[in-house]
């Protein structure tokens, strides 16, 4: 997979076996970053709403969030210029939500179903600590819930341990799982 900084490309057909994809960084408010989060929206409401949660994530986003040197948000194409994944990562320092200086917060992280299985969500992850720790973060963190099983292997897979102390819009929540890594060099 390579990283472009160049326009999206023109919508395409669904990935096939084996397809290429890009990653482009993108606005938070881009198009294709506007569907992917609707999509992923409606998954979270979907798999929390036996926790009485129907809303998704309601996390206060903005793009200015997400811009550089800030942060940095992520779509990945395949060959046929679909969006079919996205991941953020926007600068966080200590304040009142639990949060440490130097922290670089991951935000939706999200593959289409069609897509997933591909090592896709394993890049995006990759790229953004790179980046997070090319801008001086030091240490990455997210949030992520009991209903998410996957995301939870994922991010144990890939050196991340649960955070000594909860932080976030969720962190009073008893189904968040929050998680953390140094983002030292390897």
């Amino acid at each position: 997979m390579t990283l472009h900084h160049t326009p999206r490309p023109a919508p395409g057909p669904a990935p096939a076996s084996g397809a290429s994809h890009v990653l482009r960084p993108v606005p938070f408010d881009h198009p294709d970053a506007v569907k992917l989060n609707d999509e992923v929206q409606l998954e979270y409401a979907e798999r929390y709403k036996q926790d009485g949660e129907s809303e998704g994530d309601v996390t206060p986003l903005d793009a200015t969030m997400f811009a550089h040197p800030l942060g940095l948000y992520l779509i990945a194409y395949d060959d046929g210029g679909r969006a079919v994944a996205s991941g953020g990562w926007r600068s966080q320092d200590a304040n009142g939500e639990g949060y440490a200086d130097g922290d670089a917060e991951l935000k939706r992280m999200y593959v289409i179903p069609e897509a997933r299985g591909l090592g896709l969500a394993r890049t995006i992850l990759a790229a953004l600590e790179e980046d997070a720790r090319a801008a001086g973060r030091t240490r990455m963190v997210l949030e992520t819930g009991i209903r998410q099983p996957e995301a939870i292997a994922l991010y144990e897979s890939t050196g991340y341990t649960p955070a000594p102390q909860k932080f976030g819009h969720y962190r009073d929540y008893e189904n968040s799982r929050c998680f953390a890594k140094p983002l030292s060099r390897p």
